[in-house]
């Protein structure tokens, strides 16, 4: 029994959960007050660096949440049981599908997104408006060439999805965790008790590493484990140390 249930579908919480979680998530970023001694970069670098406006990111944003919500819509109506019946399975059943959908996921934005970083045309062409944001921020988490945004993210879903052989309902679950993780990663700031950091070396800190111009080949997992950078040697150790004006600044280990 769910909240939602004699409500809403669970097809359509699994469509439309994950982008209202997303807008409420990053828009709580977006709202804080500055919290510079939290910061892993400046404002005054946030505006001087980042080469696309924030309307423009805003619409990118909405036109790869349109895009998945048509296929999000799409299949996970078209895999229900046609009797509409759905027998939900046992919690550790459902964990160990979420705990796949996890590790599906990550290997499908890791070699595609190397693959983005490897091939010229790919990135000059599309990979590299997502890093028109030099420093990140929440609401830029999903700032995207629509190809990439269908290429990555929503297939990568899609696949994930259909591999753990999750239902409708918890899918819910996994993708709300997987949006707000993902926010998280493009957050721009430590703060303390943030459980992700805590129980993720893939996390904040770790991401703001691959949008750095010296950690562009570096750090490409995302969103949830470092294990593909670590196995196949694209992992970028750093330390988080204090700027002098206030913050954070994670630097690279190996400059």
């Amino acid at each position: 029994m769910v909240f939602w249930e004699g409500y809403v579908s669970d097809e359509l919480m699994g469509t439309f959960a994950p982008i209202v979680l997303y807008w409420i998530y990053a828009g709580f970023y977006h709202l804080l007050p500055p919290l510079d001694k939290y910061r892993l970069h400046t404002r005054k670098d946030e505006g001087n660096k980042n080469l696309v406006p924030f309307k423009t990111v805003v619409k990118g944003v909405l036109l790869q949440q349109l895009v998945q919500a048509i296929v999000a819509l799409f299949l996970l109506t078209t895999t229900t049981n046609a009797s509409g019946v759905i027998v939900q399975p046992s919690i550790p059943k459902q964990i160990l599908q979420i705990l796949v959908a996890m590790f599906v996921m990550d290997t499908w934005q890791y070699f595609v997104h190397r693959y983005m970083h490897q091939n010229k045309f790919l990135y000059r062409h599309i990979h590299s408006q997502h890093h028109r944001l030099v420093v990140p921020y929440a609401i830029g988490a999903l700032y995207n060439h629509p190809i990439e945004g269908l290429l990555l993210d929503t297939v990568g879903g899609a696949i994930s999805f259909l591999v753990s052989g999750m239902t409708a309902r918890t899918a819910v679950v996994f993708f709300c965790f997987a949006v707000v993780k993902t926010v998280d990663d493009h957050c721009g700031l430590w703060l303390p008790g943030n459980i992700f950091h805590l129980f993720f070396q893939n996390n904040t800190a770790y991401h703001d590493i691959h949008h750095q111009l010296q950690g562009l080949k570096y750090n490409y997992s995302q969103p949830f484990f470092s294990i593909w950078d670590k196995l196949l040697g694209t992992y970028m150790p750093f330390n988080l140390v204090k700027r002098p004006g206030g913050g954070f600044e994670a630097r690279l280990a190996k400059e």
